[in-house]
């Protein structure tokens, strides 16, 4: 992806950010190896899912196939990985992650 990488300060979470040119915010959580295990996004486009999902698109893929709820939600809870997408035009939102690489001590709520 092209984008402005911006290292995040560093806390609890290790993570950096990468501003997409669609002015979408994409936000990596690393582990002490320095490999990601969530991301999270949020701006006026979707990010290439694709891309940020790597091997789980094809679980985004088949959780997109369900029925729409309201604005475009797609939410996939599964042992391999977790998904939450949504949103409309110029406002989209989501974050994913592998439940088995979460470090010690860091839960789903520490993925905003």
């Amino acid at each position: 992806m092209k984008g402005l990488i911006r290292p995040l300060p560093a806390g609890a979470l290790q993570k950096q950010q990468l501003e997409l040119p669609s002015g979408t915010l994409l936000t990596e959580y690393l582990n002490a190896a320095g490999k990601v295990y969530a991301v999270t996004w949020h701006g006026p486009a979707l990010p290439n899912l694709r891309q940020v999902l790597g091997n789980y698109f094809v679980n985004y893929q088949a959780a997109a196939q369900q029925p729409v709820v309201r604005h475009r939600l797609v939410r996939l809870n599964s042992p391999d990985i977790v998904i939450e997408s949504s949103g409309k035009m110029r406002a989209f939102v989501g974050r994913a992650w592998v439940p088995g690489l979460l470090p010690s001590g860091v839960t789903a709520a520490d993925i905003q």
